[in-house]
């Protein structure tokens, strides 16, 4: 695709050569009108001239046949036309040459040919006026003059006067060719300096470093860069926010699995240095640690698999209670072996638009939060709840819950309100909150009836799923 410069140049240059191609056009019509009104004009001025003064033929052309004119008119002027009469009285010889192959004639009132400056008879006799009159193969222009003892008519080839004309057009198109040439400079360095802040601008940009992300300038870009301007500062924004987080992420995932690893090689050096009785013991805590960094390391990945650009996602519709059921049945085995009551309180038939893994990591997530904070004992309980346009995801238990004024923080990454307790990593309710943020819901978090903590998050239903 061609650059916008170059497009610019095309259609200003193009609608510039158009226009003076147009302008040429009539330039060319206006002068051949005009230039035809002024040589029609000489012609009525010679007419007139050969009124007053007559003809007179060179020395070296035969003459006409003398005009028969009565003894009483000299006074006219018809006698004038007479070879007898000295050069000095003849004034058309250089409007002759000047109009080209000219032609005068006198006719008597009754149309009898009196005096021709050609051989031949010439044009034949017109009307009183301007005509174009087609003789002896070409065409004539003719202005007819009648007086009263005679009429006078005056022609002149139209392709000789064509000639002529033709000689003066290449002055009429020079000027029309320099102005198009002056134009289309000033055209190309009018787009180049009016471009000169989008170029700019591109410089800018590409000079920057990865962390060089601060917002553009705007204030001093044209008004039609300003929405590019702000879009791009959008952009740099929301890339600034993504690395960011991702360099947060960074350092909170070293530093927590600093701990777990630390421990892990110091439960492997005590169970090398244990006594055969202490030795089982020590394995023991050994495996310990290394399924709580499995356990992170896992939620790890799940966190940075919700990034916008770590996958593409394809929503579809997702039957929630199946999920519930199946995330039920998946984690029983655990809340077995904790002596912890898992089941589904109510599963009603729902669908919710979405991304099927993410769900299935949300449920995962909320379940074995509460089996994991639950004492033994307690139970935890999964609840599908489904109404005319949304769909509930409920789990609730009856461990210690969590304390009104510290539900907001609990929802931030590796925030763990007991830094003691070295189960959690502080990432599954954070997990949790990203994944209903990322397919429009809401989650609460509330007291459950038995005095546990209550995590319900809602959906819209899928319109397509009647249930």
């Amino acid at each position: 695709m061609k650059g916008i410069r170059q497009r610019l140049l095309i259609w200003q240059i193009t609608a510039l050569v158009i226009t003076g191609v147009l302008a040429s056009v009539l330039t060319y019509q206006m002068a051949w009108s005009g230039f035809n009104r002024v040589r029609d004009y000489g012609l009525q001025q010679i007419a007139y001239s050969v009124v007053r003064h007559g003809v007179r033929t060179p020395p070296s052309r035969p003459s006409a046949p003398p005009p028969a004119a009565p003894a009483a008119e000299p006074a006219t002027g018809a006698s004038a036309a007479t070879p007898s009469e000295s050069d000095d009285d003849a004034a058309s010889g250089d409007p002759a040459e000047d109009l080209g192959q000219f032609v005068s004639q006198i006719w008597s009132p009754k149309g009898k040919l009196i005096y021709s400056s050609i051989d031949d008879t010439g044009p034949p006799l017109q009307e009183a006026g301007m005509h174009i009159v087609d003789w002896d193969g070409e065409s004539w222009r003719v202005y007819t003059l009648p007086d009263r003892h005679q009429v006078v008519q005056v022609a002149v080839s139209a392709a000789g006067r064509a000639n002529r004309f033709s000689t003066m057009v290449p002055w009429l198109l020079v000027p029309l060719a320099l102005l198009v040439l002056v134009l289309a400079l000033l055209n190309h360095a009018t787009v180049t300096r009016a471009l000169a802040p989008l170029d700019a601008l591109g410089r800018d940009i590409g000079r920057r470093e990865v962390s060089q992300l601060h917002a553009v300038q705007t204030q001093s870009l044209p008004e039609e860069l300003v929405p590019l301007g702000e879009a791009l500062n959008q952009l740099l924004a929301r890339v600034e926010a993504l690395l960011s987080g991702q360099r947060r992420l960074l350092a909170d995932a070293a530093h927590e699995l600093n701990t777990p690893l630390a421990a892990i090689k110091l439960q492997a050096q005590l169970a090398r240095r244990a006594t055969e009785q202490q030795r089982e013991a020590a394995l023991n805590e050994l495996d310990q640690g290394i399924e709580r960094a499995t356990h992170l390391v896992a939620q790890l990945l799940q966190m940075a698999r919700l990034e916008p650009e770590a996958r593409e996602r394809e929503p579809t519709a997702v039957r929630v209670d199946t999920l519930a059921a199946r995330v039920v049945a998946a984690l029983s085995a655990q809340a077995e072996a904790r002596d912890i009551d898992l089941g589904l309180e109510r599963s009603d038939v729902a669908e919710v638009w979405g991304d099927a893994p993410d769900l299935r990591a949300l449920l995962d997530n909320l379940v074995e939060n509460a089996l994991r904070h639950a004492p033994p004992g307690s139970r935890v309980d999964v609840k599908v709840e489904k109404t005319d346009q949304t769909v509930a995801l409920e789990v609730s238990d009856n461990g210690p819950g969590i304390a009104p004024e510290d539900r907001e923080r609990v929802l931030q990454r590796f925030v763990r309100l007991n830094p003691q307790d070295s189960t959690g990593s502080g990432l599954g309710l954070a997990i949790v909150a990203r994944i209903v943020e990322q397919h429009g819901g809401t989650l609460t978090l509330t007291d459950s009836p038995a005095g546990g903590l209550r995590v319900r998050a809602v959906f819209a239903a899928h319109p397509g799923h009647s249930g």
